[in-house]
């Protein structure tokens, strides 16, 4: 069967310019999209100061109130900490997760970072399906350390034919991750294909730069979306995509 899967920067559940909290309308527009597994950006795992100001502030974290009573595994890795919480990256999946690491790729300290990885269970797959969900630096030396050091850590443990999707922000404006990553591991851009340019998805309501992306080994693209404006311009800054995989043969 095709393997449904989405990437979104949820803004940790605050509207543009953090001009409302969304994240219950946010729930439900990834309900509608109905993935098998969602890599999720900025997820507030705890926020005591919000919390006290909503009274609709979800009781568990982000990651939790998204995946309840519809995906039945989560994984989250906690990046960015601070008195009043901390956020991160969050992978949420309809199949088992067998194992998870978030990788610290923090090149300045004022900027943290980390990337989730996840082996997942996958019915119809002979292989156990590696995902990657990142959120990587606003400057391009860091993000050019930080491929590195995801694609060096993948090449250490998993297999060179091992099914593998790497999503999310890349915040890779100029498309250098085709060369340090891509290439590297042997990837294809769901949008692109191989060499060529991925979707522009920032800002949501009309979206320019080309930030967010899905790259995939061992699968065929049957469709990709990017969902943009209305509602979804409503509920973040950056646009979601989703893409339609089929196992290779």
């Amino acid at each position: 069967m095709p393997l449904h899967i989405a990437t979104y920067n949820i803004h940790k559940g605050f509207s543009q310019f953090n001009q409302r909290m969304v994240v219950h309308e946010l729930r439900e527009r990834l309900r509608e999209l109905t993935p098998d597994i969602v890599f999720l950006q900025e997820v507030q795992g705890l926020h005591l100061i919000h919390a006290e100001r909503h009274e609709d502030w979800p009781e568990a974290p982000q990651h939790e109130f998204l995946a309840e009573d519809f995906w039945h595994a989560t994984a989250y890795g906690r990046n960015v900490v601070y008195d009043h919480g901390h956020h991160g990256n969050a992978i949420l999946s309809r199949f088992p997760i067998i194992a998870y690491h978030n990788q610290d790729v923090t090149h300045m300290r004022f900027e943290k970072r980390g990337i989730l990885h996840c082996a997942i269970d996958v019915p119809g797959l002979p292989r156990q399906l590696h995902c990657v969900c990142v959120h990587l630096s606003l400057f391009g030396r860091s993000r050019r350390r930080q491929l590195d050091a995801l694609a060096t850590r993948l090449e250490a443990i998993i297999p060179a034919d091992a099914p593998l999707i790497v999503a999310g922000d890349f915040n890779d404006w100029r498309n250098r991750a085709h060369n340090q990553l891509a290439e590297r591991l042997g990837l294809i851009e769901v949008f692109a294909g191989v060499g060529g340019r991925p979707p522009r998805s920032f800002p949501s309501a009309l979206p320019v730069l080309r930030l967010d992306r899905i790259y995939v080994r061992g699968f065929g693209i049957e469709s990709a979306t990017v969902h943009f404006g209305p509602p979804w311009s409503q509920i973040s800054d950056h646009a979601a995509l989703s893409a339609m995989l089929s196992p290779a043969a």
